[in-house]
């Protein structure tokens, strides 16, 4: 991202498209050179297709992992917002199930079901093509409406028979609602064990990112320590 989004600062571009390996998903880049992620895109695509009356219930899709600023969005533009496990099959799942039809993931992989039910970076980039010149609005112009909080992962690791017990102990849970009131309204904190590897994910979400980097670091260690 940091080589595109040179390039495009450098020959005054008004768009950066950047796919992954088999173009599932798909990340921008603003004519200032900033990183659009997933989260954004999905804020862009809700409001404008809420305004021609094409998003189904009001609602869009995303996952736990999905930027507070997203959550934040959804409630300042009278739009639902549901979230689902980390993984784009169950965002899809959902999708399906209650006849949805915006979906994605902050990793940039986002469903449009109208036309596709997959993600596909290729009609993520037209689409927001279309919202570039239908609203005659730069992309970072589109993006004002939504404020990405900053985010800090950290991963412990435990003993694999007990990545699902960190609820139950006392002190863990105690420093996690703590944390959690501590940041009400302005912040988040989420914790969930990896489906495949013996770890516990702590992330938080907050407005100083060396402040929540420092707290997501004790609440893993204490983790690392109650459950080694």
């Amino acid at each position: 991202m940091d080589n595109i989004s040179k390039y495009v600062v450098e020959n005054k571009l008004s768009l950066g498209i950047s796919y992954d390996g088999d173009g599932d998903r798909c990340l921008l880049t603003t004519e200032d050179g900033e990183v659009v992620d997933g989260d954004i895109i999905l804020a862009i695509f809700a409001k404008y297709l809420k305004s021609i009356k094409k998003l189904n219930k009001d609602t869009v899709v995303a996952t736990v992992m999905s930027n507070l600023g997203l959550n934040k969005f959804a409630k300042e533009n009278s739009l639902n917002l549901e979230q689902t496990k980390v993984g784009d099959r169950y965002v899809l799942e959902e999708m399906l199930k209650n006849g949805y039809n915006l979906g994605g993931e902050q990793s940039g992989h986002i469903i449009l079901l109208d036309y596709n039910p997959t993600g596909d970076g290729i009609l993520t980039s037209i689409m927001m093509c279309l919202i570039m010149l239908k609203s005659r609005c730069s992309l970072s112009k589109l993006k004002e409406d939504i404020k990405i909080y900053p985010q800090a992962l950290v991963s412990a690791k435990v003993q694999n028979s007990k990545k699902y017990e960190y609820d139950k102990d006392e002190e863990i849970s105690k420093a996690i609602k703590k944390l959690e009131e501590e940041f009400e309204n302005n912040g988040r904190v989420l914790i969930r064990a990896s489906g495949t590897e013996s770890l516990i994910r702590v992330m938080i979400e907050g407005e100083e990112q060396e402040y929540i980097t420092r707290k997501a670091k004790e609440i893993a260690q204490l983790i690392e320590e109650k459950l080694k």
